[in-house]
């Protein structure tokens, strides 16, 4: 009896589709580039469709973009969809206090391998805010550390302004707002999510409610600061965030010898933007991440390089593809050793 023949394999190609956001343009500086101040730097222009939705030009730049994209998805073949994905960066964690301070190599070889420094010390105003509830005193180390790192004051205050802008930006211009939310495991971008959109004025079918998805973390292994907490730490300050399928109580994927490329985190945000994809049939995704993890998925995206400060937003408009073939590889890419030293190189007073 023959044999029956095997399914054709199948991926998503991934692009960008250009041309609507600041972002994209070559032209554009990431250094201090603000979205609160570009509109999410969505380009004033015209759509092909805003002749039938507006023709007494009354919508909004935002209400026009929204019917363009859903026109681009009516307009496409089957095995074609187009995404919206706002991506978001972490507010200000004490690791990037440490950093800034201690300088790139001093902390790259030495401090970025403790689990800090042992005079930062967290209090309650450092925490908490009206939309964060971060902590249960009773379950944390109050103590003065960047592993798992949490947020500053200055932190939460870029998060506070993210939620600002998101309520001008819905009562103003009618924006899309995001009809899925997915969140890093990590304490800094959980705690940014929650005051970002906690309390908006949401639809009721677009309600604040993330997926805590392990493959949207930060570039992995040495650092103490992208080693995440427990599943159960993580419940006990969320617990009404569900995690992804198969999320372990203890962090599978931190090494503490070798550190990530980024051909292995290109590999690894490939395939947890895949899984989006393939199971999310919602248009508008946020996305709350890291500055590394982010560049990784413009690199998977075909975007430009944008660098963005802590706290920053970039939209991106995407064109997904279903095409035949094996696609990028999967699974685990390679690490690499980073050299490290046994005292930093200058002396300075602790943070």
């Amino acid at each position: 009896m023959a044999e029956s023949p095997k399914p054709t394999p199948e991926y998503i190609r991934f692009s960008t589709v250009t041309g609507y956001f600041q972002q994209d343009d070559p032209i554009t500086e990431d250094r201090g580039f603000d979205y609160t101040k570009t509109n999410f730097g969505l380009i004033d222009r015209a759509y092909g469709g805003d002749s039938e939705l507006d023709p007494i030009h009354k919508k909004s730049q935002w209400e026009r973009f929204g019917n363009e994209v859903a026109r681009l998805n009516h307009g496409s073949e089957p095995e074609v969809q187009y995404k919206l994905l706002y991506m978001g960066r972490h507010g200000e964690g004490y690791h990037n206090v440490a950093e800034a301070f201690y300088g790139k190599n001093d902390w790259d070889c030495y401090w970025s391998l403790k689990e800090g420094n042992g005079t930062i010390t967290v209090t309650p105003p450092f925490i908490f805010s009206s939309r964060l509830t971060l902590l249960c005193w009773d379950s944390w180390r109050v103590l003065h550390d960047w592993s798992d790192a949490l947020l500053t004051s200055a932190g939460i205050a870029q998060a506070e302004k993210a939620n600002a802008f998101w309520r001008s930006q819905i009562a103003s211009q009618n924006i899309p707002t995001p009809e899925s939310y997915y969140t890093s495991p990590l304490l800094r971008c959980l705690a940014t999510a929650n005051v970002t959109f906690s309390g908006l004025d949401l639809p009721a079918d677009r309600q604040f409610v993330p997926t805590i998805k392990e493959l949207f973390r930060e570039e992995l292994g040495v650092h103490t600061c992208d080693r995440r907490s427990s599943k159960s730490v993580i419940r006990e300050n969320y617990p009404n965030w569900p995690f992804e399928a198969g999320f372990e109580e203890d962090d599978p994927l931190w090494d503490a010898e070798h550190r990530e490329t980024n051909e292995a985190m290109d590999i690894r945000l490939g395939q947890a933007l895949g899984d989006v994809f393939s199971s999310d049939k919602n248009t508008y995704i946020s996305i709350s991440s890291h500055s590394g993890a982010i560049g990784s998925i413009l690199r998977v995206l075909g975007h430009r390089s944008f660098s963005l400060g802590t706290g920053q937003v970039i939209p991106v408009l995407v064109k997904a593809e279903r095409v035949a073939g094996d696609g990028p590889p999967r699974g685990k890419g390679p690490y690499t050793t980073i050299s490290t030293c046994s005292a930093p190189s200058a002396t300075a007073v602790p943070i």
